[in-house]
């Protein structure tokens, strides 16, 4: 099988590599807390000195004006295609502290399981992709493909300096083709190929009723609650079944391909035990399953709601104000703006006139993402999965958003094969996150023969393949007037 030996080097040193991967979880890197920058800059000072050790060139920093990307080069494959290997050195705030087992940024090992603060979302399989090409070098002193190496810092905050990164450093960027160790395997057990994501527009509302709070007794009955009036406006987004109430949000029925509700289809999804397992209720769009809810339908959800007193104790008053913030998933076909238009014109028209309303949108809104079937980096995906698992990998969509795939997709015209080896039930954003050991020598498995397979193709060939695989997306939107 191709790169026996690499693969062969990588788990002989598994050791080492973990020990590697522990000293990495063990920096603070959490991207949204300005208490963490000494983590974040230990980071960057960590990678850079892991590429240079590895062999790459022109190791440097790609300032955006927020956290920094890390980036690296090894350009000794002539006429072999060249890829970006991206993955993000940021994680969440490892919060409430006091619900982790073990300290958050203290790597413990039980079970065969790696418990630290970012080990599943993203360091377990950055340290994959990073050790790969470390290997190839190390192993055969040279990799099948050129690489670019780009590692995000701000991914965890919706990458707000990425863009002008992009932007301001396009041609160090130049590529064929880009495999993210970010966006998780489906399941543990099916090979699946992520095809595609939702995209995602985010924004806060705030209502306000009066100069300021008032006495409930003195007012109570009389005049306008802006509570209540936040309730009433949120309560006007969906109907009774949970379906999205909006005009101009809710893309026809026929508008979601038979292609892709039938490879929806083929994904084992045990619909009682997902939301039994979080304790839920199932609530959503008639006529859809639970994984075509998530992945081919958009969902728009209140993700935070305030206003009054929320203290402890009573305390016996009519707000003047209150907030919420909202986010909404998208799928292709639609376009950022036109639904975040959609959804203002919607809140503005259900609000009462004499209630002020205000809409703050940071404008980061992306697109849903789309890789097409017929595409280089999947073509030699599922010949890589199928050899090692002897199945057929199943063609899956991601609930959640990836912005740098239609960034780099727009900005660059690169397509993104996402090949992280993370599992959806590893605690990610919350206490307790872990990246199984399992997992590990999967992936350290996968992408030296994901590599080589690319590999086999010339620069033209890949590139010509990956033209002809672009074709006009078949889901439609109906349009919002």
């Amino acid at each position: 099988m191709k790169a026996d030996e690499v693969v062969h080097d990588l788990l002989d040193r598994q050791a080492q590599i973990v020990d590697r991967l522990c000293a990495f979880l063990r920096l603070p890197s959490v991207s949204t807390d300005p208490a963490f920058i000494g983590g974040m800059r230990d980071a960057q000072a960590f990678l850079v000195n892991w590429l240079e050790r590895i062999g790459l060139s022109d190791v440097q920093l790609l300032d955006g004006g927020g956290h920094p990307a890390v980036y690296g080069a090894w350009n000794g494959a002539p006429g072999k295609p060249t890829l970006l290997i991206y993955g993000h050195y940021d994680v969440q705030p490892p919060g409430p502290v006091e619900a982790w087992f073990t300290p958050p940024f203290e790597p413990t090992i039980r079970g065969g399981r790696l418990y630290a603060r970012g080990a599943s979302d993203v360091k377990g399989s950055t340290a994959i992709a990073l050790e790969t090409i470390a290997a190839f070098l190390k192993v055969r002193g040279a990799c099948p493909v050129n690489v670019k190496v780009f590692l995000e810092g701000e991914e965890e905050t919706n990458s707000p300096s990425l863009r002008l990164i992009v932007e301001r450093y396009g041609d160090l960027l130049q590529a064929d083709g880009m495999i993210s160790a970010d966006g998780s395997r489906a399941h543990p057990e099916i090979p699946t190929i992520n095809v595609g994501s939702r995209g995602i527009v985010e924004f806060e509302i705030s209502v306000r009723t009066a100069d300021k709070d008032l006495h409930s007794g003195r007012y109570g009955g009389a005049v306008r609650n802006a509570v209540h009036e936040m309730a009433r406006i949120i309560a006007s987004l969906h109907d009774e079944d949970g379906a999205i109430a909006v005009p101009g949000l809710l893309p026809v029925v026929s508008s979601v391909s038979v292609n892709a509700r039938a490879e929806t289809a083929r994904f084992a999804f045990d619909e009682v035990a997902f939301v039994k397992d979080v304790g839920a209720q199932a609530h959503g769009e008639p006529g859809f399953s639970i994984r075509e809810r998530l992945t081919l339908r958009p969902a728009l959800d209140i993700n935070g709601m305030w206003g009054g007193y929320t203290g402890f104790g009573s305390k016996t008053v009519i707000s003047s104000t209150a907030h919420a913030k909202l986010s909404l998933r998208i799928v292709p076909g639609q376009d950022p703006d036109q639904v975040s238009n959609a959804l203002k014109f919607h809140l503005r028209a259900v609000c009462p006139p004499d209630v002020e309303l205000s809409i703050d949108d940071p404008g980061t809104g992306s697109r849903a993402f789309d890789l097409p079937t017929g595409h280089p980096l999947v073509l030699a995906a599922k010949k890589v999965l199928s050899e090692a698992t002897g199945q057929e990998p199943v063609l899956v969509r991601l609930a959640a958003s990836i912005p740098i795939t239609v960034i780099f997709q727009e900005l660059l015209g690169v397509q993104t094969l996402m090949f992280g080896f993370a599992l959806p039930d590893e605690d990610i954003h919350s206490p307790n996150e872990f990246f199984r050991l399992a997992s590990l020598a999967e992936g350290l498995s996968a992408w030296p023969r994901l590599l080589d397979q690319i590999g086999e193709y010339s620069a033209d060939e890949f590139r010509s393949m990956a033209i002809a695989a672009e074709k006009p997306l078949t889901w439609h939107v109906k349009s919002f007037g």
